[in-house]
């Protein structure tokens, strides 16, 4: 653990760095105190939960990394939480954080990783790939029918941030027209043909090819794709989520693709998580599920990406200068 400096303030970085990014960040804090406390063992595995040592808890001021929230009373100085998570729903809910916290994220980091998972299911699901995997399991040599394409589909992409984005750049590469849904409709997004607000949703669901989800967690986006909205698409439509778990009501989506009227689904997040065992669309064959994989640290890119993102706060931050949240830019 490495500290320097003489001001009041104190940084924990939790990242698990090694020694030249440890420089870097020392070089960023200038005159604020910094402590390393992550675990170089863990170094491309940021989805280990930060592990703020306790006597660092009454002095830090600031706190770069995911904690485990029922700690956040141990931090009566804190100012700044910087996330190495895209998602930062959990330190927003009401009591965990005073809202005098200022709380930024890694939204930036992720989109390439993320948008090209999402992608890679898509067309998976549109030539039945995961039917065949299955197949392949039980050692069986069969067709699974007809199969769908990208040329001239439509896909409604639901947050258009910096993960819907890289989706929509990446459909538009095969052919597909793409139609984004954001709270701003008149802020544009690479890769997007046309943009619409949520209040335009019911009306455009019915064309979708594709549904392509990357929402944070919101009161409004829980159960977005709810058994109404899921009994107006085509039977042709495939589903993907690469956002928040609860954006889909489940039961609704198990029931939809177990009468046809969706053709298929993939999802790297479900509500809850883990998936149930006894949840039936484990044993849906048109449902290509991964275990919220998408992200993390699986690209070796993203780690750099959320590295950068955290030092260019740091460097606000030792300046007295207003840390940013790429979400909100």
């Amino acid at each position: 653990m490495n500290a320097s400096g003489n001001d009041d303030r104190l940084i924990v970085n939790c990242i698990p760095v090694g020694q030249e990014d440890r420089q870097r960040f020392l070089d960023a804090a200038g005159d604020v105190a910094i402590a390393f406390a992550g675990d170089f063992d863990h170094y491309g595995d940021m989805k280990v939960q930060a592990q703020i040592p306790v006597a660092l808890r009454s002095r830090a001021t600031a706190v770069i990394g995911n904690f485990d929230p029922e700690i956040a009373s141990e931090l009566p100085r804190l100012e700044w939480l910087q996330t190495w998570s895209a998602g930062v729903d959990k330190y927003l809910k009401p009591g965990v954080l005073p809202e005098t916290v200022k709380v930024t994220s890694a939204t930036g980091a992720y989109g390439q990783s993320v948008g090209e998972h999402m992608f890679a299911m898509t067309l998976a699901l549109m030539k039945n790939l995961a039917q065949y995997a299955r197949a392949d399991a039980a050692h069986q040599w069969r067709d699974a029918g007809e199969v769908t394409s990208p040329e001239g589909a439509t896909a409604l992409i639901l947050g258009t941030g910096d993960i819907g984005s890289h989706y929509a750049t990446l459909v538009k590469a095969v052919g597909m027209k793409t139609i984004g849904v954001r709270r701003d409709a008149g802020k544009p997004a690479e890769g997007i043909d046309r943009m619409y607000g949520f209040d335009d949703l019911d009306e455009l669901l019915p064309d979708a090819d594709v549904v392509a989800l990357s929402l944070p967690s919101t009161p409004q986006t829980r159960h977005i794709l709810d058994s109404p909205r899921l009994e107006s698409l085509k039977p042709e439509t495939i589903i993907i989520n690469g956002g928040r778990g609860d954006a889909i009501d489940l039961d609704a989506l198990a029931e939809s693709l177990d009468s046809g009227a969706v053709r298929a689904a993939g999802l790297d997040v479900t509500e809850p998580e883990p998936l149930p065992e006894d949840s039936p669309l484990w044993d849906e064959p048109r449902c290509l599920i991964t275990p919220h994989v998408a992200g993390g640290s699986h690209l070796s890119v993203t780690d750099s990406r959320v590295i950068d993102i955290a030092l260019a706060n740091v460097r606000r931050y030792a300046a007295g200068e207003p840390v940013v949240d790429n979400a909100h830019r």
